[in-house]
């Protein structure tokens, strides 16, 4: 069931455009990581879809309704964690999360039945009277998310959730999201650390420039955009005949020598392998070493782009 429509949208600030024409469409219940370099026009397009930026042109639908027309309607289905964190840094974790449930009208009984839940969530119950700025960074972070939660949202949109923050917070907020997507919520991840968006989302789209480069399936995105997998081979001496024989495998799409180390591409490495060593041993070459590479998305983003994530 499609719950987010977004159609042609574009932002222009003077001459500059941010977003140049995104369209996209985001599936209840998915995970859907929006990655790109910064400067990409991830926050930008994140900021349209919370109702917080006016689009330039373009529409944006959240389960059938116009957010131009309905957009009290649109905020009250979404949960946003800000790149920034959005907190009162003298203000303790439960009378944050007291202020922001009150301003999403959560009041009474429930809000403090939520603020018990998201601080669980959160796993920060036993800091919960502490004030913010005594928290470390990723403490400050989980509070965001807690908050971000307290109304309920069905859509729960995260930019840059775990930027500067150590490892181990960086895990459990991870965890966290997964738990969430798990528990029904839709999930809008944006991130320029490749390897959150390839843990976390099932279907992905590389942004670049304000434009949406390429979209899909985690899985389709990596083995439509590459040649494969590649199996890499070091052997004690090489052959023409051994490496004759290698190309004539209906398997293998592609080979590069380089001395005594050898790449192959091929479609499926688990299918290749049997029939590779059977040639490699029937030519009595002895291997040295091996490893199987598998497409991932750095190698997508590289492929598209000519550039790392971070340049």
């Amino acid at each position: 069931m499609e719950l987010i429509k977004v159609d042609g949208l574009v932002k222009k600030y003077n001459e500059k455009t941010a977003v140049a024409g995104i369209t996209l469409s985001i599936e209840k219940g998915e995970l859907f990581g929006l990655l790109g370099p910064n400067g990409a026009g991830k926050s930008t397009t994140i900021s349209m879809l919370a109702g917080l930026v006016k689009p330039t042109s373009g529409s944006i639908h959240i389960n059938g309704a116009d957010i131009s027309k309905h957009p009290i309607e649109g905020k009250k289905r979404i949960g946003l964690v800000p790149q920034e964190i959005a907190l009162y840094p003298t203000l303790s974790a439960v009378d944050n999360l007291r202020f922001w449930g009150r301003m999403y009208g959560v009041t009474g009984k429930r809000l403090k039945e939520r603020v018990t839940e998201v601080l669980r969530i959160v796993n920060l119950e036993d800091r919960k009277n502490q004030i913010i700025k005594s928290y470390s960074g990723g403490m400050q972070r989980r509070i965001n998310i807690a908050a971000a939660l307290i109304h309920e949202p069905e859509i729960l949109i995260m930019d840059e959730p775990t930027v500067g923050i150590d490892p181990q917070s960086r895990n459990y907020i991870l965890e966290t999201v997964k738990e969430l997507n798990g528990a029904g919520i839709t999930v809008i991840y944006t991130s320029h650390y490749m390897e959150e968006v390839e843990f976390l989302c099932t279907k992905i789209a590389i942004v670049d420039d304000g434009k949406i480069i390429a979209m899909d399936d985690k899985e389709n995105l990596k083995k439509t955009m590459l040649d494969g997998e590649v199996i890499d081979i070091r052997l004690s001496e090489i052959s023409p005949e051994l490496v004759k024989s290698l190309h004539g495998l209906e398997a293998v799409r592609h080979i590069q020598q380089n001395d005594y180390d050898l790449s192959l591409s091929v479609n499926d490495a688990d299918q290749a392998l049997t029939d590779i060593l059977t040639v490699i041993s029937g030519h009595q070459a002895r291997i040295v070493q091996m490893k199987v590479e598998e497409p991932n998305l750095e190698s997508v983003f590289l492929k598209l782009t000519g550039k790392a994530l971070r340049d």
